[in-house]
């Protein structure tokens, strides 16, 4: 396959389960995400990483490259660990990350993530709950990754999921830049940089 590669299986999903249960009105708790990207709109999610506003530069958002952990990742530390512990087996810089929910029957709609900040990185997918297993079709190719699996795919194609279980579909998203992209990364910013400087 081109657009997909399972990076490991058997993954404990349990105690990332557990953790989310634990934290109140987890997905209530941000809904910029189905509010304002209407692919999305039937997706609900925890941001655990997010942009930083203070490095946009004038640059759109989907251009920035830099990210923080968001108030609300403290409480969710397993979470955070595994996606910090994978970015440093695979030597890269962690990006924007979330938990996702899609309700049984929903659907993330066809897209391409556009910007700068997508070209640079590679997306992740870790599966903590399906009972059908999940349904994502990335260009031509589609596959239905399993409980406990990781996968990267590539999210330069047009790409949607359905949820065509009878339960929540729950994942682990996240971004990772790989080790010959900093350079370029941190140029870019640069750049950015003294542009907005310039035009000061």
């Amino acid at each position: 396959m081109k657009y997909f590669k399972r990076i490991l299986e058997n993954v404990p999903t349990e105690p990332l389960l557990t953790e989310i249960a634990s934290v109140s009105d987890a997905w209530a708790q941000a809904t910029g995400r189905q509010d304002k990207i209407a692919v999305q709109r039937e997706a609900l999610a925890i941001p655990l990483r997010g942009l930083r506003k203070s490095m946009l530069y004038g640059r759109k958002r989907r251009d920035v490259h830099e990210s923080r952990w968001t108030g609300s990742a403290a409480s969710f530390p397993l979470a955070c660990g595994f996606i910090t512990d994978v970015a440093t087996r695979l030597d890269a810089d962690l990006g924007r990350a979330k938990i996702v929910c899609l309700p049984a029957g929903r659907r993330v709609y066809p897209h391409v993530d556009q910007g700068e900040y997508y070209r640079f990185r590679g997306r992740y997918h870790l599966v903590l709950k399906s009972s059908a297993g999940s349904w994502l079709k990335a260009g031509d190719e589609d596959v239905r990754m399993r409980e406990g699996e990781l996968w990267w795919f590539d999210n330069d194609q047009m790409h949607e999921a359905h949820n065509d279980g009878d339960e929540d579909r729950i994942h682990i998203i996240f971004d990772l830049l790989p080790a010959s992209m900093r350079e370029k990364a941190a140029a870019s910013t640069e750049r950015a940089r003294l542009a907005s400087l310039a035009a000061a």
